[in-house]
């Protein structure tokens, strides 16, 4: 079936084509599109109108473009979520309806750094927790967890099990978490958590660095998280004032 069906730019057509292909099987998750001079002939347009169309899609993460090799179709995320609601990787995994789990690496107290007592508001003489977890889904791991907490306000008794660190850190400390501060970064293979997180070479990370405000406006939870970018999809929405 060839393009060129409505009044559209061409391109626009070729990328839902696409889209529509890969949801209803003809192209599956991981698979190679056919080459561009293939595709190009199957859908009746020029190369460069579907080099367009391929550079937005890859852009939108719906595939992936090897030079010299081919292009793929990307997993779909498992799990979408605004970056404005706040949720714990708990909440994002039930809600994906999947299982939540944890796997323990490990936990420590260190000095506050200069950067902890800016963050934290803290002094030189307030040591800081340090746990450092894997999420997983099903059992599957997704998300590489870096959690700094003010030592004072870090439940000891908190089970390595436990699941979400909000509920608790509001229960030990009587205050809910109510906001945060994000920063995004896209990353690519990291030679440490990438193999924990079982990612193939050419699977990126999303990195959330996030600070938690309680209800009294105070820093209590410093957060570093890397997510598995074929695994997880955030989306924000922006208002014109």
């Amino acid at each position: 079936m060839l393009i060129k069906s409505d009044s559209r730019h061409l391109y626009l057509q070729v990328i839902d084509r696409i889209k529509r292909d890969i949801d209803t099987g003809v192209y599956k998750e991981k698979e190679k599109l056919p080459s561009e001079f293939d595709l190009a002939k199957q859908l009746g347009i020029s190369r460069a109108t579907l080099r367009e169309a391929l550079r937005i899609l890859e852009e939108e993460n719906v595939i992936t473009r090897r030079h010299g090799v081919g292009t793929f179709v990307n997993p779909k995320p498992l799990f979408t979520s605004g970056i404005e609601h706040l949720y714990s990787v708990t909440d994002m995994i039930i809600q994906g309806g999947m299982e939540p789990g944890t796997i323990f690496l490990s936990s420590k107290t260190q000095e506050s750094t200069e950067e902890d007592m800016n963050r934290f508001l803290c002094n030189e003489e307030e040591d800081i927790a340090v746990i450092e977890r894997v999420r997983t889904a099903n059992g599957n791991p997704v998300v590489y967890c870096i959690d700094k907490i003010p030592e004072k306000l870090f439940p000891w008794e908190y089970s390595y099990n436990d699941s979400s660190f909000f509920n608790i850190l509001e229960q030990k400390n009587g205050k809910r978490i109510t906001h945060a501060v994000t920063q995004i970064e896209p990353i690519g293979y990291h030679e440490k958590i990438s193999p924990i997180l079982e990612c193939d070479p050419e699977t990126a990370l999303l990195v959330l660095k996030q600070l938690h405000y309680n209800e009294d406006d105070k820093p209590v939870l410093y957060s570093v998280n890397y997510f598995k970018a074929d695994k997880f999809s955030f989306h924000v929405v922006r208002k014109r004032i």
